[in-house]
Order: structure tokens, then sequence, then C-alpha cells
């Protein structure tokens, strides 16, 4: 499968982005998919996550409440809605997917094989 992250910008503090992962190549609703991000000087994080038949997903503490991960199988996307956005939630953001992670470990971003290039998302104060 390969997947192309998008939906990033500049948003002022408090704004909405929705990040959108499309799939191609393969069945995308038998991979686990999983958003992550990378601001500069930091580590990678785990955002959130979901598996692949749903309904279990992961959030990161620091975006409960704020940021929403769904899937359209359909359509071969997952989507990140990201509301009242804080200047830390700067990053570039990156999506990834893999067919075999079980609940337990969907927020470990070495579970997933097949990354996409990120999508840049800016936060003004």
């Amino acid at each position: 499968v390969q997947l192309q992250a998008s939906g990033g910008g500049l948003v002022q503090a408090g704004g909405s982005l929705r990040l959108s992962c499309v799939a191609s190549g393969r069945t995308f609703s038998r991979y686990s998919v999983g958003w992550f991000r990378q601001a500069p000087g930091k580590e990678r994080m785990t955002v959130a996550a979901i598996k692949l038949n749903g309904p279990s997903t992961f959030y990161d503490d620091s975006v409960k409440g704020r940021f929403t991960i769904s899937r359209d199988n359909a359509k071969n996307t997952v989507y990140l809605q990201m509301n009242s956005l804080r200047p830390e939630d700067t990053a570039v953001y990156y999506c990834a997917a893999s067919p075999s992670v079980i609940v337990s470990n969907l927020w470990n971003p070495t579970a997933y094989s097949t990354w996409g290039q990120g999508t840049l998302v800016t936060v003004s104060s």
C-alpha cells in the first residue's frame, strides 16, 4: 500500500484542520492506520491511531478531546480532524499503516510498516 497525506497548512491558535491519508495499492480496510508528528528538534510521537476494522482507537493525552481519527474504507482514507489547535501542535504530520497491529500496540510507531510523506501543520499564536 502507498500512502499520501495532505491537509496541512497554517492556522491560528484555536482553529481547525482536517488531515487526510489516502491509500492506494491494497485493500485499505485490512490496515490499521496511525497519525504521527515530529516537531523540530523533537522525537516523532504518536498522535492517534485506529484499528483496521474499528472502532478501537488510540489518542495521545495531549490531543484527547481535540483530535478525532476516523476512516472511510470506501474511500481508502483515514482522517485526522484537529480542533482547538495550539502552537505546540506545530509539526510535520505523517500517516502510517500496517496490516497487523494489535490494539495494545496502536501507539507504537515501530508497529507500522508503511509510511507516507509528511504534511506540515503550523499553528500561530
